[in-house]
């Protein structure tokens, strides 16, 4: 039976998000889970807040409180959940969340949803209006500077949305992004769901692409 470890930059595990996946990867796949925040008080992980000019990532504890930090402090703590997952006997690694990050020293594929999200909008969206939806609002700078770097988008507008927050809240940013009237959108985060895709699709008439179910597909390709 082939492994796959996931590892989340919060707390494992993520029963948010790997019911989604092992759906779209199938059957006969053991997978295995890790965080970089396993371990920590919630106290201790406020301690990880970002400061001006760092590169921000949300994320949740295992209880399912929201949490923000930065990628900074977790770095070294992703790289050993890396190397346990593998001593374990990961065939495969997938990382959940669609935050830029460096390499990590690994003998195994890791597979990162940024990179293959961006891979398929870029394929997609030359030309044309985009709309990008974030977690946070302190994530939006670096998102459209991602965004408009990344792709041949005509324009970029990147909508703030936790998906970890009341319901209501995606559903007004649904609207806002309709009133702007793009032609795609994206969801660029992990904690979006399958259930919260089709919301945003029927609120804005738009096709939408998902992280989690793009990037459960390409690792489902590579098992």
């Amino acid at each position: 039976m082939k492994k796959l470890g996931l590892i989340t930059i919060g707390q494992s595990p993520r029963i948010d998000v790997v019911p989604e996946i092992r759906q779209i990867i199938g059957h006969g796949i053991e997978v295995m889970e890790g965080g970089a925040l396993d371990g920590l008080t919630l106290d201790e992980v406020r301690k990880l807040y970002p400061e001006p000019g760092d590169y921000v990532l949300i994320t949740r504890m295992k209880d399912g409180t929201q949490v923000k930090i930065a990628e900074k402090h977790i770095l070294a703590r992703m790289q050993d959940r890396v190397t346990e997952l593998v001593d374990r006997g990961a065939d495969l690694i997938g990382l959940l969340c669609t935050g830029e990050f460096p390499p990590f020293k690994c003998d195994k594929l890791i597979v990162k949803p940024q990179t293959v999200l961006a891979g398929v909008v870029a394929a997609v969206v030359p030309g044309l209006r985009l709309a990008v939806f974030t977690p946070d609002a302190d994530q939006v700078p670096q998102a459209a500077a991602r965004w408009s770097a990344q792709t041949q988008a005509s324009a970029v507008h990147v909508e703030p949305a936790s998906p970890y927050g009341a319901a209501d809240a995606l559903t007004a940013a649904a609207r806002n992004v309709k009133a702007w009237s793009p032609d795609i959108v994206v969801m660029d985060c992990m904690g979006y769901t399958l259930g919260m895709k089709a919301e945003v699709a029927e609120i804005t008439g738009k096709p939408v692409i998902l992280a989690r179910s793009i990037f459960a597909r390409v690792m489902a390709e590579l098992l």
